[in-house]
């Protein structure tokens, strides 16, 4: 797997180098045909997740920069993590394909700090790769480095997943009916404290007892 990383990764930074920058995220509805088609065994919508997904690698990255000597190394073991992402994502056990990459190249960084070696790979974004519009130099950390919203997307994709999988595993039913009921999840339309204690036939102060209950244990495990 690893060898194959490494060549998806030489082929991405050579295929970079011919435009001005990486290419915009995809839609849900793009992201789910292409996570399709590579189920099927599409190569050519392999590589489109992940071409498509190199500024999450270098958001991610960001967040260790102060780890290392040379950032620039964070992006390659990165899109290591990334590609393996692509390669075992399964929709049936994450809803978020954003969240699962996001965690898998987490996971490489961490796993390339911890072991404090280098990497084979040498590839420098530093080095220029384009010109912009005025004729000046452009790097491939320039045309990384954009203003977006994508950190907290992620941020907020991981939060929700973790979210998701506490009141699935670990809420009993009573609470599980009553969070995901008063605060409208998985679709359902929010209730009012009464409402929830009429259908279960309980008080609400109950009610109320259960759901900071809930609340308290969420907000220390997120």
């Amino acid at each position: 797997m690893l060898a194959e990383a490494l060549q998806g990764i030489y082929s991405l930074f050579l295929s970079v180098s011919s435009i001005s920058g990486f290419p915009p995220r995809l839609s849900a509805p793009e992201e789910r045909k292409y996570i399709e088609a590579w189920a099927e065994g599409d190569r050519a919508a392999r590589q489109k997740l992940i071409e498509h997904n190199l500024r999450l690698v270098a958001h991610v990255s960001k967040k260790y920069s102060a780890a290392v000597s040379d950032p620039d190394d964070l992006i390659s073991i990165g899109t290591i993590g990334l590609i393996k992402a692509v390669d075992t994502f399964r929709p049936e056990k994450c809803s978020k394909f954003s969240s699962y990459a996001a965690t898998c190249i987490q996971n490489e960084i961490l796993m390339y700090l911890r072991s404090g070696k280098k990497t084979a790979l040498d590839i420098s974004i530093n080095e220029p790769i384009d010109t912009d519009r005025n004729g000046n130099v452009l790097t491939l950390m320039d045309v990384i480095a954009v203003d977006d919203t994508i950190s907290d997307d992620i941020d907020a994709a991981i939060k929700c997943e973790k979210l998701r999988k506490i009141v699935r595993e670990e809420l009993n039913d009573t609470e599980r009916m009553i969070i995901t009921s008063r605060y409208g999840l998985n679709g359902c339309k929010p209730l009012t404290q009464r409402e929830i204690a009429s259908k279960l036939h309980i008080s609400r102060s109950y009610v109320s007892r259960i759901e900071k209950k809930i609340l308290e244990s969420i907000r220390s495990r997120l």
